[in-house]
């Protein structure tokens, strides 16, 4: 590889994993990540999200497999580096970050249609540039072979806490109880459902940021990044 995880000799370019609960800071981290190393970011959350508005937005039962299926199928979805989300030239970006529109995602995404759909997509964009990708299932079912892993997690409390401030600088009415109630919630389902459940992938790096800053989590990843690539510090 002639730059940081890029393509060579027809290879595939890297794939950076992080998975991890709703609330442990996955995009944030990722995001920073993806822009030290000149790679692609790529937030998977956030096409469950558009699919799960787009599906209440037709009338469709968010539980009804077929039905989502095809609504995820006609939507042309598009999620930019910056984490920006288009059905069409639509702009959904802010009406997916709700407690509602998360709630929604977490139950679409236990469906297997969906499911598979989706991470045909999210696989297709693997090339010749690094990747960057968080979910749920990327280090265990979407990239399984992905160059590294991350699973990122802190407590219950902690997420919620980073959840509300997000909701309320968005401008959105929330309380801490109702969003602790709802990450709870989303805990359950992801790592309950039956179709690539949130889970640990054995050979991921595990990073527990309950008391750690963003720039210390991403000096982190970014550090595992560079040794697990050999490649030498500051190149990118």
């Amino acid at each position: 590889m002639n730059e940081l995880g890029q393509a060579d000799g027809g290879r595939r370019a890297a794939v950076v994993a992080i998975d991890g609960p709703s609330g442990s800071g996955k995009s944030s981290v990722a995001r920073a990540v993806a822009a030290r190393l000149g790679f692609v970011y790529l937030d998977t959350g956030a096409m469950y999200r558009a699919v799960g508005l787009l599906a209440r937005e037709a009338g469709v039962s968010p539980d009804d497999d077929e039905a989502v299926t095809e609504v995820a199928a006609a939507a042309d979805l598009r999620v930019t580096g910056d984490g920006r989300v288009y059905a069409g030239a639509r702009d959904l970006s802010a009406a997916i970050r709700t407690l509602a529109a998360g709630e929604l995602a977490s139950r679409v995404s236990a469906l297997p249609g969906v499911r598979r759909l989706l991470a045909e997509r999210q696989r297709a964009l693997a090339g010749e540039r690094g990747l960057v990708v968080e979910g749920r299932d990327i280090g265990t079912h979407v990239f399984p072979d992905a160059a590294v892993k991350i699973y990122l997690t802190a407590s219950p409390d902690v997420r919620a806490e980073r959840r509300l401030r997000q909701l309320l600088a968005a401008g959105h009415e929330a309380t801490f109880s109702d969003v602790l109630a709802d990450v709870c919630a989303r805990d359950r389902r992801d790592s309950g459902r039956a179709v690539a459940p949130l889970r640990c992938a054995d050979d991921a790096v595990v990073i527990d940021s309950t008391a750690l800053t963003l720039d210390e989590v991403v000096a982190m990843v970014e550090d595992v990044v560079r040794r697990r690539l050999r490649t030498p510090e500051g190149v990118s």
